[in-house]
């Protein structure tokens, strides 16, 4: 995507009134180069209609049509002083209408993120040192070459196997260790690039471009911003390493729908055997700054509160963990890409990266192989006995649609644990970039109705550009001065498990399109989070707390306003569409098992109900969602349906 003059002059006034700098010694983003990357981004989007209507609107942006909508009378937004301009922004921002609020967030979104990501023209932005952000760490000399040897076809190719495996992250990079230690031959393949401990350097800018999947960036409705790994090894090379086995509670919820085999013996020995390969413990888990906050505010409440079982081994629990959502510099995080990936190619599994399966090969009733292509435009083919997808529970649902499976229950049933976060300001330096990624927990309201739904509460680490998506924007001088409060803020994170679902659907051009609306009786659990997470920061000794609505509320505690007051606060600003950030880290559960068709779309094997041969192995299986951070549900249920996909072969079948 390239703008031409007009778009590009539209989205230069947009970026500019979003982060206007200080007019001194922080530089605006268009001076700061932040329109260049912001461009790279929106034309980074995989769909060519977003693309096409992005570009669209700013074609539009500096008309006098767009000012009647805009607000300004006729007045065309460039010929605005600023403080029109960034009125203009925040009446879109606090509009009535769900789609000036949606297209507010998406701007701010693309502005300021861009801004925050901006190196600028040394490399170290001035924005960075007036927030107190070291910027990114650098690669280290010391880091050994990847271990890994995928192969990015040069040229049109064919395979031939007994599996290939469609996706390579905790599901597929699992399954493909299983079915190769079975002496099957396998080929696994991966939209992704590979990128290991000597190409990791901490920067936001690279790791999000290079790690991570460029869309969809959000729900249809713009309710929920969804991110998710994109790169050999998939979410487990950027995820922030909590382990949680599936609880009990839920294995007997998803036992009850059918899949019997999630309260036997068979799936907790699948679940011990991903504890053990990825040598989850409790020994690198020194709380961060984040952590002692939120440990200690739950410990003057008297509120559960527990140590963070994590796949690492040598983690630094410091200044490299804090940066490892853009790849662990030091190999300590323990990602399918050290693991079962690592187990397969030893086992003479073919890794392919670079390339983007479209369609499964059905004859007869029965998979035969898959097609794809590479970044660079050539074909991929792999004939093979079976075939097993793991591309994501966005992706996988619309695989199996281009694919031509028609089964009514695929892409129904989307679970997303919508997360958003409460944040305090703290005399004492948190510094949000360092320290254990993950290291304390609460399931203080993991249960509120009595049958297992609820919140639990964790921190996270963030570099700017990251963090400001939690957070909201009302103006400019204000937005930045919250950014340079960052060093002394810290956040919980309310992490809903959402009972209802929403649905991928499937665009004319093939692309999934998530639709899902945060349902009453979520929206009240994630409401009673925000109560709980305010809760933890007062008795954690905050001197001021806000929340990620965009209204802005905000307390300080025995000083200006009260509990009552902020929540009130926030509560009349909602949760509809543009109202609060809210987030979906953890995407579940559009392909899910179950024992009856019309309610699920894989059997008791993970085998699609149309294709026997096609077995799903991610997250997608989720019958509903897990509740806890999903890595090692994935990675066992991978392991599972992976072990009886094995037997069936070797069976002959």
């Amino acid at each position: 995507m390239t703008l031409d003059t007009r778009q590009r002059a539209a989205l230069t006034a947009i970026c500019d009134t979003f982060a206007p700098g200080d007019g001194a010694a922080i530089p605006s983003a268009s001076a700061l180069g932040a329109v260049d990357i912001a461009e790279a981004l929106a034309g980074g989007q995989p769909r060519a209609k977003d693309r096409k209507q992005l570009g669209t609107l700013l074609s539009l942006w500096d008309t006098r049509a767009m000012g009647l909508v805009l607000g300004t009378g006729g007045r065309r937004f460039s010929r605005l002083p600023a403080a029109d301009r960034e009125r203009v922004l925040l009446g879109l921002g606090d509009s009535p209408s769900e789609f000036k609020r949606v297209l507010f967030q998406s701007l701010r979104g693309l502005a300021a993120s861009s801004y925050l990501l901006a190196p600028g023209p040394t490399g170290t932005s001035p924005v960075w040192d007036a927030i107190g952000y070291p910027g990114p760490l650098g690669t280290l000399e010391s880091a050994p070459r990847p271990k890994l040897s995928p192969v990015s076809p040069s040229a049109d190719t064919t395979y031939d196997c007994d599996v290939v495996i469609v996706g390579s992250g905790a599901g597929g990079g699992t399954a493909a260790g299983v079915l190769a230690a079975a002496g099957l031959d396998v080929v696994v393949l991966e939209r992704g690039g590979y990128y290991d401990d000597a190409d990791f350097d901490g920067q936001e800018l690279g790791g999000l471009s290079r790690l991570y999947a460029a869309g969809p960036a959000s729900t249809a409705e713009g309710q929920v911003a969804l991110v998710a790994g994109s790169c050999l090894g998939g979410g487990t090379v950027v995820n922030w390493t909590t382990s949680f086995p599936t609880p009990d509670g839920v294995r007997a919820e998803w036992a009850a729908l059918g899949a019997e085999q999630f309260a036997q013996e068979e799936f907790t020995r699948s679940t011990d055997a991903v504890l053990t390969r990825l040598s989850v413990n409790t020994d690198h888990s020194d709380p961060s700054a984040r952590d002692q906050v939120l440990e200690r505010g739950l410990r003057a409440l008297g509120w559960h509160v527990d140590a963070m079982p994590r796949n690492v081994v040598g983690c630094d629990m410091g200044t490299d963990c804090g940066r490892c959502g853009y790849g662990c510099r030091l190999g300590a995080k323990q990602s399918v890409a050290k693991t079962w990936l690592a187990d397969a190619e030893a086992a003479g599994a073919r890794l392919v990266i670079d390339t983007d399966v479209r369609a499964i090969e059905v004859k007869q009733g029965r998979a035969v192989g898959v097609r794809g292509v590479t970044t660079a435009g050539h074909t991929v083919t792999v004939r093979a006995r079976a075939v097993v997808v793991a591309a994501g529970a966005i992706q996988t649902p619309a695989l199996l649609r281009r694919s031509g499976l028609t089964d009514p229950a695929i892409g129904r049933y989307l679970r997303l644990h919508p997360a958003t976060a409460v944040w305090g300001l703290f005399d004492e330096k948190i510094s949000p970039w360092e320290g254990g990624m993950q290291t304390r927990y609460s399931k203080q309201d993991s249960d509120l109705d009595g049958n297992g739904y609820g919140v639990i509460y964790e921190t996270g680490p963030g570099n700017p550009g990251s963090l400001q998506g939690f957070m909201n924007w009302r103006g400019g001088a204000a937005h930045l001065a919250a950014m340079k409060d960052l060093a002394h803020t810290g956040g919980i994170g309310v992490i809903t498990r959402d009972r209802d679902h929403g649905e991928v659907k499937v665009a004319r051009d093939g692309e999934p399109v998530p639709h899902y609306r945060l349902s009453d009786y979520d929206a009240a659990h994630l409401r009673k989070g925000i109560e709980g997470a305010t809760r933890i920061l007062e008795a954690a000794g905050a001197r001021r707390i806000s929340s990620a609505h965009q209204a802005g509320p905000s307390y300080e505690p025995g000083r200006r306003s009260t509990y009552d007051e902020f929540i009130a606060s926030c509560d009349a600003a909602g949760l509809e569409p543009g109202r609060c950030a809210i987030a979906a880290l953890h995407i579940m559960g559009t392909a899910r098992m179950g024992g009856d068709r019309a309610t699920s779309a894989t059997d008791p094997d993970g085998a699609t109900w149309e294709v026997p041969n096609i077995v799903v192995a991610d997250a997608s299986c989720f019958p509903t969602s897990s509740g806890v951070n999903p890595m090692i549900s994935i990675e066992a249920i991978a392991h599972m349906n992976a072990t009886r996909l094995a037997n069936r072969l070797n069976a002959g079948g």
